[in-house]
């Protein structure tokens, strides 16, 4: 299956959590707003999901799935590559079964202290800390079985089978929504906004258990047989081990600056967290369909090319994944920042979140859209790293990286503002795809060439002709934004309408589109190689 092929899969699946995910956003502000409750509930989100992303869907994923697809396209001591595959999988998830349960258990017991560390200026609003440790303790469990469904994910996607582990978050998506409407008529007996919060909390865990029954059904579907034993630290275990430890720090860059912003945030005056994370949603929309599903399909593809010393066919493979990355990316990131004011009205201001709370969130989402490109980049070049089994140089850049962006965050931040936090996380995460792909070129594993730059500036060409449309668009329909909803609706699909029509026309007529790429879509057959190496 070809890499547009395995992203079309994955980004059409992300596609649909994402807008659930959207929904359940909406639901939040307009039923909660940017007040104490939303501030707790956000932080109680945050960890479970900032350490699931940095453990299990960042390191473990990306030390896991090399080392098993190496061992179920070969043989081990006489045995298959399925049943050595198994093994492998199985000796793993008996470890990791205990590490996750006394993990979660040391995190629950030390959960005022970490919330202390993160949003100590909650102790300055009456109950806001109680609360916010409380619903933390409720949702730290998600961590648990959700990183088994990371895991359940990696071993199928290994094996070609993208969809399953790119539809389990819509079902969290689902369960939320779920649960803030149950909150909302909860509400309406206890006249608390806590009662959402809590609603939300335990929704989030429920979620979390009909996530890892789908993925263990889909595993089993797939002929997977895993069984729990004694646990064994094998000496693949430990190399395991041994690898997760610097992917930890270097694929989880983005996580670890997202706890850095949270204790930015909530030194900011009441509302900051929140606005910050629902303007992420924004900036999480094509960064969760494109990054993550590229960096999915990437890595198992790019480790079988690596291993089998095709280095032609792993240039290519890079090049292909840069062109649809900033093919996707630029455009987006471009439209958000310059129509930010209207999806933020459109779709969050209303009920308890304010104009001048939406007017600080378009602010916010202009400041993280200019790092877009970047946050997807990272997902396209990491795995050349991690294909190799070399950590090491991801940690570095990500050590450098981090440090730029604390040390920013302490001059920004005073000065202004959330927006000023934003941004700084979007010029320290352009720094470090800028020190990967350095990195890169000086080892030869990856080669910018000419014809990939070439694209890249059509590209450049056809994102600005749509930019200055949407920028004399914005003015006309503004007052029709904050309207009644057919009127919210019929602007924004104007806009939207106006930018993939005049962007997708002039980059096709410019030759932005790689025909022979593209044409990869609509075939059962992949077609031939398209060489941007050349």
């Amino acid at each position: 299956m070809s890499l547009v092929r395995n992203v079309g899969t994955i980004g059409g699946l992300t596609a649909v959590s994402r807008v659930f995910g959207f929904i359940r956003d909406m639901l939040v502000a307009r039923v909660l707003g940017a007040g104490l409750a939303a501030d707790a509930w956000q932080l109680a989100f945050t960890l479970p999901n900032t350490f699931r992303r940095l453990f299990a869907e960042g390191a473990f994923s990306v030390a896991f799935v090399p080392m098993y697809t190496r061992r179920l396209h070969g043989t081990e001591d006489g045995a298959s590559g399925e049943e050595a595959a198994d093994r492998f999988a199985g000796d793993v998830l008996s470890v990791f079964v205990w590490v996750l349960l006394g993990f979660s258990a040391l995190a629950m017991l030390a959960m005022p202290g970490i919330v202390w560390l993160l949003a100590r200026e909650y102790q300055a609003v009456p109950g806001k800390f109680e609360l916010a440790v409380t619903l933390s303790r409720v949702t730290f469990p998600y961590l648990l079985l959700v990183s088994l469904v990371a895991m359940l994910s990696g071993l199928l996607n290994a094996r070609s089978r993208f969809a399953p582990g790119a539809f389990v978050p819509v079902l969290l998506n689902l369960v939320l929504i779920a649960g803030v409407v149950t909150g909302y008529f909860w509400r309406q007996r206890t006249g608390s906004d806590v009662s959402v919060a809590w609603a939300l909390a335990c929704a989030l865990a429920a979620a979390g258990v009909a996530q890892l029954a789908y993925m263990a059904w889909a595993t089993r579907r797939a002929g997977v047989r895993l069984r729990v034993t004694r646990p064994r630290f094998t000496p693949d275990v430990r190399r395991l081990g041994m690898l997760i430890l610097p992917a930890t720090f270097g694929a989880g860059i983005y996580q670890i600056s997202q706890l850095v912003d949270t204790f930015f945030a909530t030194s900011l005056p009441q509302g900051s967290l929140t606005l910050l994370k629902l303007a992420d949603r924004l900036n999480q929309m094509p960064l969760g369909i494109f990054g993550i599903a590229l960096g999915t399909a990437i890595l198992p593809m790019l480790a079988r090319h690596i291993q089998g010393g095709d280095m032609r066919e792993a240039q290519r493979l890079q090049a292909n994944a840069v062109e649809v990355a900033t093919l996707l990316t630029l455009p987006a990131a471009a439209a958000l920042a310059i129509c930010a004011p209207a999806f933020v009205t459109a779709f969050f201001v209303g009920g308890k979140m304010t104009l001048a709370s939406g007017a600080i969130m378009a602010d916010i989402v202009v400041a993280l859209v200019c790092g877009l490109p970047a946050y997807v980049l990272v997902k396209v070049f990491q795995p050349a790293f991690f294909s190799r089994e070399d950590t090491r140089t991801p940690v570095w850049s990500a050590a450098a990286t981090l440090a730029v962006n604390i040390a920013l965050n302490f001059y920004v931040v005073p000065r202004y503002g959330i927006v000023g936090l934003a941004a700084a996380t979007a010029f320290t995460a352009t720094l470090n795809v800028a020190v990967l792909y350095a990195v890169l070129q000086l080892r030869g594993w990856f080669r910018f060439t000419a014809r990939l730059g070439s694209r890249i500036a059509r590209q450049l060409l056809a994102t600005g002709v749509m930019s200055a449309v949407l920028w004399l668009l914005m003015p006309l329909l503004a007052p029709y934004f904050g309207g009644t909803v057919v009127e919210r609706v019929l602007s924004l699909a104007v806009l939207v309408g106006a930018g993939v029509v005049v962007f997708f026309g002039v980059a096709y007529a410019a030759g932005a589109i790689d025909r022979d790429l593209l044409g990869q879509l609509r075939r059962r057959r992949p077609a031939k190689p398209v060489d941007l190496a050349e």
